[in-house]
């Protein structure tokens, strides 16, 4: 399971991305394209044409950092969007990197807490 502050946010765009792209074009799809500044720690996933590969960008303030899988067998499964990005979540992207369809995924109800005021005395 990935570990991630609840504050970065992971953006996948919809559209195949041409999987020669290093750092620099990858930041300006994820500025011009997707409409997020690449500079804010968050996570940028692209998928290329055949969905047999990722490139995740990401700044960690001091650099950009990519991480870059090939699945041997099968492909990804990447959501149908109508807009340019769809936004994720740890466990979905981490269901997406081993090749499950977030379609067919179970989401069992979780618990929400409720808002507590407490009545001064």
């Amino acid at each position: 399971m990935l570990s991630l502050p609840p504050s970065v946010r992971i953006y996948l765009c919809t559209a195949p991305t041409d999987m020669r792209r290093g750092f620099d074009g990858l930041a300006a799809l994820a500025r011009d394209v997707l409409q997020q500044d690449p500079l804010s720690g968050h996570l940028f996933v692209f998928g290329n044409k055949r969905a047999d590969r990722v490139k995740i960008l990401y700044w960690d303030r001091s650099g950009f950092c990519l991480w870059y899988k090939r699945i041997e067998k099968g492909r990804f499964h990447f959501p149908d969007g109508a807009t340019a990005s769809v936004q994720l979540d740890a466990a979905e992207l981490a269901l997406l990197l081993e090749g499950i369809q977030l379609q067919h995924a179970v989401r069992r109800p979780r618990f929400v807490p409720q808002s507590h005021v407490i009545a001064s005395a």
